[in-house]
């Protein structure tokens, strides 16, 4: 790839006469998961400075614990230690109850978790924690703790635009943490590795940057981290269990605590492009950045204090952010797509498992259960014929009304309930494309194509959308069918999947 900059000017600021809609439109859909043009609006109008305070702020809005997940966190306990009493099938029975309404409390915060990342000015600081988590990954699936999941994603809003050493000792506190990288079983006398190794590998420093005898000396250090998440799930700090003698980590030696290797981890250069390379991969480019473009901007970083929010700031202010090569190239994650597209057609999140959080699951991304401690590749990964189709009959299903006569008594229930709170648009109306109707077919296809592409098209490309526009008969109901057509196709294009 050529780039635009050397890497002496690639994270100097965008200058003010770069700053228009199109450039606008491309920081929108990148932090978040598109670009309305209301939004556009309102960025071109704050400036980029003031655009990136509002998407990153100094305090975070965080997701209220829902009522399932606090419910299930204070009865759990009691369900589990009555289980135990049991024999036989009354045994087998009240285990597989638990484990129902452990998995019915997580498929809730998936999408409480959905309908708070749909609002527009929550997105940016959504997928920020949604990028963090895939870099201290967790799973329920062993986990299997919906309270120790949120708390998990509550702690990464918490501490995501502070210091990152901060972070990083904060998630080694994370009970989730300490089930699913087995700090439990990290005794003095018998350390277990795999939390260390996952520090410094996947959190901090990057694969090749520490020594075998690191780990197992900063494996030594964490002993004593303990979560047990049937007995109120909060972490405690064994005495009994830590290893109080003499490390030697980074060629320095001490009596080290768990602290003191982050504190350790984070003085070595490596740390410095760490997260900066991450945050290329998830937001930027499929392609690595050559190592002398990341380290100007991982000195910055180092030198203020590994805030993450200066990190962010200074990332998606670029020069190099903006540069032509990697704008509307990126594949969307499942979750962007859809959270695209809520957000494109003016939609409510459907707060029903079976048509939004299986379509997830089907084109790749199940929220909370990330396929093993790498988090998801993404980029290319996501697309293939499967998953492609998967997309597609997702936009079909937003056209069409949700089908009441099939749901469930539960499914009911929940529709009800949305409904009396006032959420209600789960398919497209009418109403949406009734302004393009008094148009002629190629301001139509125009608008319908500004709103919903990132990329730029080709003008047979348009023509084409404005031919099958006006084969319709002029009147609004027969335009409308058309025109709903033509968003559906759009919408299904191989150029809507990019960003």
């Amino acid at each position: 790839m050529t780039l635009s900059f050397p890497a002496t000017e690639a994270w100097q600021p965008l200058p003010d006469r770069d700053w228009n809609a199109a450039a606008a439109a491309h920081l929108l859909r990148r932090t978040g998961w598109t670009a309305r043009p209301e939004d556009v609006d309102r960025a071109v109008h704050d400036g980029l400075a003031a655009t990136l305070d509002r998407l990153f702020p100094a305090e975070a809005s965080l997701l209220p614990k829902p009522r399932s997940v606090a419910r299930l966190e204070e009865e759990g306990p009691k369900l589990i230690r009555a289980a135990q009493q049991m024999t036989g099938d009354d045994k087998v029975r009240a285990q597989r109850e638990s484990q129902e309404r452990a998995r019915m409390a997580v498929q809730d915060l998936s999408i409480k978790w959905l309908q708070y990342a749909a609002r527009p000015g929550q997105a940016a600081l959504a997928k920020w924690v949604l990028f963090l988590s895939d870099v201290y990954v967790v799973s329920a699936d062993k986990v299997k703790s919906a309270a120790l999941i949120y708390d998990h994603f509550d702690l990464l809003a918490r501490h995501g635009l502070g210091p990152a050493p901060v972070l990083s000792k904060a998630v080694s506190r994370s009970p989730a943490m300490v089930i699913y990288l087995d700090l439990n079983q990290n005794q003095r006398r018998a350390p277990n590795e795999n939390f260390a190794r996952e520090l410094l590998e996947l959190f901090v420093l990057g694969e090749g940057n520490y020594s075998e005898q690191d780990i197992k000396e900063a494996a030594r250090a964490f002993t004593g981290y303990r979560a047990q998440p049937f007995q109120g799930g909060e972490f405690r700090y064994a005495p009994a269990q830590h290893d109080p003698g003499p490390k030697t980590i980074f060629g320095e030696t001490g009596s080290f605590t768990g602290d003191d290797v982050i504190d350790l981890a984070y003085r070595q250069k490596a740390a410095s492009t760490f997260l900066p390379h991450e945050l290329v991969k998830f937001y930027l480019s499929d392609s690595p950045l050559p190592v002398d473009y990341l380290a100007p901007l991982g000195e910055d970083w180092r030198a203020h204090g590994y805030e993450l929010r200066d990190l962010a700031q200074r990332f998606f202010g670029s020069r190099i952010f903006f540069a032509p090569e990697f704008r509307g190239n990126f594949i969307k994650s499942p979750v962007q797509f859809y959270l695209g597209l809520v957000q494109d057609l003016a939609l409510d999140v459907t707060p029903l498992a079976r048509f939004t959080l299986n379509p997830l699951r089907q084109m790749g991304q199940w929220l909370y259960y990330p396929p093993n401690v790498r988090g998801w590749v993404g980029g290319r990964n996501w697309i293939n014929s499967a998953t492609l189709a998967s997309r597609r009959q997702l936009v079909e299903s937003l056209f069409a009304p949700v089908n009441e006569d099939s749901l469930n008594a539960d499914e009911q229930i929940e529709l009800v309930a949305a409904r009396t709170n006032g959420v209600t648009d789960f398919s497209v109306s009418d109403r949406l494309l009734e302004g393009f109707t008094p148009l002629d077919p190629g301001a139509a296809a125009g608008r319908l194509v500004n709103r919903f592409l990132a990329v730029p098209v080709a003008p047979a490309f348009r023509d084409s959308v404005a031919q099958f526009i006006a084969a319709s008969d002029p009147e609004p109901t027969p335009r409308l069918r058309r025109l709903r057509r033509a968003a559906v196709t759009l919408l299904q294009s191989p150029e809507y999947q990019l960003c």
